[in-house]
This record gives structure tokens, sequence and C-alpha cells, in this order.
């Protein structure tokens, strides 16, 4: 075997994912290694596109807008239209995880400010009442 082709095995080992996950992207028509019987090869373009998969699944893309971007490779532009709408998409994309982490903030806050008063009620109501 060439050293440009990587079994299922050899892709899951370098990735850290399964071979289920593997032939899921494969019937998204995300990946297309090549077919040996009932082997899959993986060449170098599809260990740059899963890479590329992984991490645009890091940053919440979905699978589709992932699908998107990868199909814009192949119209021969020199990659002009996939970088500009990958930047737009990660733009809008920063954007939602930016306002997510701010309303996370809020959210352990008010938590934060909940438990305070909460271990303020519990300590009052262990001391021992004032003799009358």
């Amino acid at each position: 075997m060439s050293n440009d082709l990587m079994t299922i095995r050899q892709m899951c080992d370098e990735f850290s994912v399964t071979p289920r996950t593997l032939r899921f992207y494969e019937a998204k028509e995300l990946l297309f290694p090549r077919r040996e019987g009932q082997k899959r090869l993986f060449t170098k373009r599809d260990r740059a596109r899963l890479k590329l998969i992984l991490r645009g699944k890091r940053f919440g893309f979905s699978l589709e807008e992932i699908r998107q971007l990868l199909d814009l490779y192949d119209i021969g532009d020199s990659q002009a239209t996939q970088l500009a709408r990958t930047y737009d998409v990660a733009k809008d994309r920063l954007a939602a995880l930016v306002k997510e982490r701010d309303e996370l903030n809020e959210a352990i806050g008010e938590l934060e400010e909940q438990l305070r008063w909460g271990e303020q009620m519990l300590a009052s109501l262990q001391q021992p009442k004032a003799a009358e």
C-alpha cells in the first residue's frame, strides 16, 4: 500500500475517531475513500478534509455547512470563494459563540448570587435563637 493511502484503522488512530464516524462522513459525502473490495483506503485529500471537518465541528459548524465549504474547493478559483465563504461562516459562528459565552457568564453570575443567598439563609437557620 502506498504511503499516500491509509486504512480505516490508521485514520481512526491518527484522528481519534471511530470507524462508524468515518463511514458516517462518507455517507454524508464529506469523505470519498477509495474502495478495494470491502476495504476503504483514504487519500491525502481525505485526511485534509477530515482535519477540516473535525475543526469545523469543534467550532460548531453544521455538517451541511462543512460539506458546502469543502465542495467550494473544486470550483477552480484558487479557493478564493471557499476562503471568502469560510471567513463569513466563521465570523457568524464567532459572533454566536461570543453571545453564548456572554449569556453563560450572566447565568453563572446569577447562580453564584443565588448560592451566596442560600449560604446566608442556611447559616442564619443554623444559628441558635437568641433567648427571649
